[in-house]
């Protein structure tokens, strides 16, 4: 229908009124959603009429692109445009009628709310409207095209289910509901951001989580007021304990298994619409070693892995600063012919042995970085080439010394091993480098030190950030350095699941 029809008494009416309404007339209501979508060239208005029944003029309106037209089409309108609604049809509550016995949709709302018209039909669902009633149907036809669910790039395992989370949130959490089939696994629903109204969800199993962090959480989202929520990082920097603190308070995943064994320990989920990644709280430092491979392998070589990646997180952060320490302050730790190997190898090198190592880790890091934003065909040869390339290049060319690109390489290759912590272990590792070269040794002490005293004064949600990590002798020690076999893992870690500790019957397998 033309807007050049509508006249101007009606324009009237909806502007002398403080909150627009609908009204009974389809020409005033398709007005009103012509001015609160003005110059939205997306709305679309397709206004029909059933051939039986003259009286029966109608109109859909929805956002283009983002329902599913075949349904629009075979479930709504043409059932309206050809049932003889003179035969069986009370044309007293016509509206009523259509939306019980005509209509083909297994989700249909009356509303006369046009806020929540208005939201509706953003989130892709179609209003119908009526000439002669002042309400409106809300249809659920969604349809926009979405991402498959597959593996994520982040986390490839070997062994394990490889499904991952896409940027749908109903898709996100029906593959945690697969996994949790459980009556009190529970969903509450929020809207963050002023002007995207972003779609958020808190999820727990509620006879396993601590009260005292779901109130807190949801106090922090409630006190979240920005514009826009593009992905679960912001919410993530909004919500997070130690904001200045390198190390992550908030843990992710982009894996429904890795996310559901949280939810089974007593930890909140937060789910955001658009964002593959789901956040977990509360968060310690130990997640950051574990992987979800360590639970479908078996427990002793899932325990040398992580005591591997362990190892390696300790000594990517600490090797560049030893060496420095030892080579220039203290030369008498060094056997003699290691020493005399390591200043033969310095042999016409220029620059001192700190600022080789700091050009060299900053090189490393500025090739694994371009290797990450490459086309991933095109970022392994940028890796393996850039690495052997350069460092060549470098050591032929007297820049460096041989043993600083060594030690700068293994530092690299170690950091690799924990993905989750690469920020955190790549700053302090220059933090200590830099402390090395001014005292030695006793820099490097001191820098650790720092960091020690940093860990252990933070929480996630006010449980300590290093909770744990000193307890080898009862059951908050069997997934922490190691990873116990399942029929020792008789209870939950207390520091999370302390509302339900019994995780399961022990029972120690016999076997012959």
């Amino acid at each position: 229908m033309s807007r050049n029809k509508v006249t101007m008494e009606h324009k009237n009416e909806l502007q002398d009124t403080d909150e627009p309404l609908l009204r009974k007339s389809l020409n005033q209501n398709i007005e009103l959603f012509y001015n609160l979508f003005q110059n939205d060239e997306t709305l679309i208005v397709r206004n029909f009429q059933n051939k039986f029944l003259i009286a029966a003029k109608c109109s859909v309106i929805y956002i283009n692109g983002m329902v599913n037209s075949k349904i629009l089409n075979e479930d709504i309108i043409q059932p309206i445009l050809n049932h003889d609604l003179e035969k069986g049809i009370n044309s007293k509550n016509l509206l009523e009628e259509l939306h019980y016995k005509i209509i083909v949709s297994n989700n249909i709302k009356k509303s006369k709310d046009i806020n929540l018209l208005v939201t509706s039909l953003i989130e892709g669902k179609t209003i119908f409207l009526l000439d002669g009633y002042d309400e409106a149907l809300i249809l659920a036809t969604k349809g926009w095209e979405a991402r498959s669910i597959s593996e994520p790039d982040s986390a490839r395992v070997i062994r394990g289910p490889r499904e991952g989370f896409t940027e749908a949130i109903m898709t996100n959490l029906t593959l945690i509901r697969r996994i949790i089939k459980n009556k009190d696994l529970k969903f509450k629903f929020k809207e963050i951001g002023e002007r995207t109204c972003t779609k958020t969800c808190i999820c727990y199993i509620d006879e396993l989580v601590i009260n005292d962090i779901l109130v807190e959480l949801e106090k922090r989202l409630e006190e979240i007021k920005i514009d826009g929520i593009l992905d679960s990082g912001y919410i993530e920097e909004l919500i997070r304990d130690a904001p200045f603190s390198l190390f992550n308070t908030v843990g992710y995943s982009e894996r429904p298994d890795v996310v559901a064994s949280k939810l089974l320990e007593g930890r909140i989920a937060i789910i955001v619409d658009g964002s593959p990644f789901v956040l977990t709280v509360p968060y310690l430092f130990i997640e950051g070693l574990q992987a979800n491979e360590d639970y479908y392998n078996h427990f002793l070589f899932a325990s040398f892995n992580r005591f591997l990646r362990a190892v390696a997180m300790f000594t990517s952060m600490s090797l560049p600063a030893i060496y420095l320490a030892v080579v220039t302050y203290h030369q008498e730790f060094i056997p003699t012919p290691l020493l005399l190997s390591i200043a033969s190898a310095r042999q016409g090198v220029p620059f001192p042995t700190g600022f080789g190592l700091l050009i060299m880790l900053l090189i490393f890091d500025m090739i694994r970085e371009a290797g990450i934003r490459m086309p991933a065909t095109i970022g392994q040869a940028v890796n393996i080439v850039g690495t052997l390339v350069v460092g060549q290049a470098i050591v032929e060319a007297k820049l460096v010394s041989a043993p600083v690109v060594i030690i700068a390489a293994v530092s690299g290759i170690m950091k690799l091993l924990n993905p989750t912590n690469l920020g955190p272990v790549a700053l302090i590792r220059i933090f200590l480098l830099l402390l090395s070269s001014i005292i030695g040794i006793y820099g490097y002490i001191f820098g650790i030190l720092l960091v020690i005293l940093h860990l252990m004064n933070i929480r996630s949600f006010g449980v300590p950030y290093m909770m744990g990590l000193s307890t080898m002798k009862n059951h908050n020690g069997q997934d922490i350095w190691i990873r116990s076999p399942w029929w020792t893992m008789t209870l939950r870690p207390k520091i999370i699941g302390a509302r339900n500790l019994v995780r399961q019957a022990g029972k120690n397998p016999k076997r012959k």
